[in-house]
């Protein structure tokens, strides 16, 4: 599946900003106020956004409960069904541009949006050419027990199975590994 720079720096935001949400009610918000939504905006070099408010912090958090329900989505359809309710909300509108020392892409976002809005226009076409693709499995949370981090699984025959294979995928190898010994210890004894 060829995913283009533009497409690519989307699905890294999106992600991210599923994953500044708390994962219990003990867990923080990583998105707790407006400097920290500056911060995320700044860190993923999000173009044309004015100055934030707390109005813009609620929009935010608003469009990425309705993200986290793609990545939860059964199957194809229901994904496709969210994606379509995210993107006629922001009203999308489409245009070629060339900023900031990127090639021409495509900005599917309204001029003077909101942050939420090209939040939602453009990771929600992300997110679409993936359903389009027939690729939506690719939209993935970590399989580690205790964690729920979304992913976009970009591996050559869709196997990856954690968020990140350093943290979650090697504990859990240890674990597995640490388990098996004792069990053979424990038999051999």
């Amino acid at each position: 599946m060829l995913i283009t720079h533009d497409t690519r720096c989307a699905l890294d935001t999106v992600v991210d900003l599923v994953n500044t949400a708390p994962e219990d009610e003990t867990a923080a918000d990583a998105l707790p106020d407006v400097p920290a939504l500056a911060d995320f905006i700044r860190k993923h070099e999000i173009s044309d956004v004015g100055v934030l408010s707390q109005a813009d912090l609620s929009g935010v958090r608003e469009i990425r409960a309705r993200f986290a329900a793609i990545f939860e989505a059964a199957d194809a359809r229901s994904a496709a069904g969210l994606i379509n309710e995210l993107v006629a909300a922001a009203g999308t509108t489409p245009r070629l541009t060339d900023h900031d020392g990127y090639d021409w892409h495509v900005h599917y976002f309204a001029p003077g949006a909101s942050v939420a809005d090209h939040l939602a226009a453009d990771c929600g076409m992300a997110l679409a050419f993936f359903v389009v693709a027939g690729e939506e499995e690719r939209l993935r949370r970590c399989e580690a027990p205790d964690c729920r981090r979304a992913f976009v699984d970009l591996s050559r025959n869709r196997s990856r199975r954690y968020c990140d294979s350093r943290t979650c995928g090697n504990r859990l190898h240890v674990a597995a590994y640490r388990a098996r010994r004792k069990e053979a210890t424990e038999a051999a004894g």
